[in-house]
Formats: structure tokens, sequence, C-alpha cells
């Protein structure tokens, strides 16, 4: 991975293990912007980007989604991150997946950034400057985090991760026909237990400098 070239870092995270926050910290430490699936899903339902759709914008100008993000303003800035509380139940579908593929796809070719999201690395599996990191933790600090951050009981925090890995796993089997688990399909697997945000960017930094060497 040269980061001197356009780069995508793709960041598939555990509910709970702290993922998301070192993606944007990541995103800041590299002055790339941050994007989660979140992006993807909000664009689908708020302006009805379905995969004919993108299909059409694609059609019209080569960098539609350079244009299309120049036209956002104000309050759609919220649509670039996830809030924190559960994942958004929004429909399973196969059109959703082929939108949520190619605004992906579109990003990538557009400029660098860091991008967490349950497809990401499969989106860009053969991306020519691509980083896939994978990031855990044990299940015991997962339902403390979700339990503090979501204001939830430990029992209900528990129900919840269940419920979405359980999604989040049948959403790649179904669609991409592979595991977000398998760790062959990421270049660093990091375990969050007994380690900052902070630190887990910095280990992440280090990692691309000794690539580019």
């Amino acid at each position: 991975m040269n980061l001197n070239n356009k780069f995508v870092i793709t960041i598939n995270r555990e509910l709970g293990s702290g993922g998301r926050t070192v993606g944007r910290k990541l995103a800041e430490k590299l002055h790339v912007p941050y994007y989660d699936k979140a992006l993807s899903l909000a664009l689908q339902k708020k302006y009805h980007l379905t995969s004919e759709e993108i299909e059409r914008l694609k059609g019209q100008e080569q960098g539609w989604w350079a244009d299309f993000k120049r036209k956002m303003t104000g309050s759609d800035a919220e649509f670039y991150v996830m809030k924190m509380g559960n994942e958004p139940e929004l429909l399973e579908t196969e059109d959703v997946f082929r939108a949520e593929t190619e605004i992906l796809k579109a990003i990538g070719k557009e400029e660098s950034c860091v991008i967490a999201g349950r497809s990401a690395f499969y989106v860009y599996r053969d991306h020519p400057n691509h980083l896939s990191i994978l990031i855990q933790a044990s299940m015991l600090q997962r339902v403390a985090r979700v339990a503090r951050e979501q204001n939830m009981t430990k029992e209900e925090a528990r129900l919840t991760i269940d419920k979405v890995d359980t999604m989040r796993e049948n959403y790649m089997n179904k669609f991409a026909h592979a595991s977000r688990y398998d760790t062959r399909n990421y270049q660093l697997v990091l375990s969050m237990d007994e380690m900052t945000e902070d630190a887990a960017v910095e280990i992440i930094l280090n990692y691309i400098r000794g690539m580019e060497q």
C-alpha cells in the first residue's frame, strides 16, 4: 500500500469493539474522509439511490460521486457517520447490496479514504492500493462498551450484539458469499482487549509504514 497514491483502507469491526472510533481517528491522522456503511444506506433511503438510479447517474458523468458530494449541504453531513445506536433495520435486499457496492466503488475512485462497513472489504478486494483491517474484541469488553454507550443493561447489550453479529454475517453470506470472520479477507487483524483506540491507530500506521518500505 502506498499513501502517495489514491488509497482505500477498509475496516470491518465487531459491534462494541471500538472499531468505528479507530476508523475515524485513523482518517484524521491520514487527513482523508471517513465513511461507514450508514452513508450508503442513508443515501439510498433519503435520495432513493437504487442501483438503477446509480447506473443512470454514472451514465451522465464520470465523477458522479464527487459531483453528488458537492451538492450535499448542511444537514446531509450527518449521513457520513452513523449515530450511536442500534443498526438501522432497513430491508436487506439484493438491490440494497448492489447500490451499496456501487456507492463504495465510486467513493474509492474519487478519493483516498477510510471506510468502515460490512461489505467494504469485499467490494475493494481487487483494489490495487487497499488495506483491509478487522477489529475485534472479547464479548466481555463488547458488552461493557455497548451497555455503557447505549445506556443498556448488560443483558440488553448482549442481545443487541448477537442480533447485529447475525445480521451482518447473514448479509455477507447471502449477497457476497463470504464470511466477515474469515481472516484471509484481511491483511491486519487487531484485538482491542486492553488496547486503546489511539494505540490501535498507531499499530495500523506503523503497519502501513512497513508496507511502504
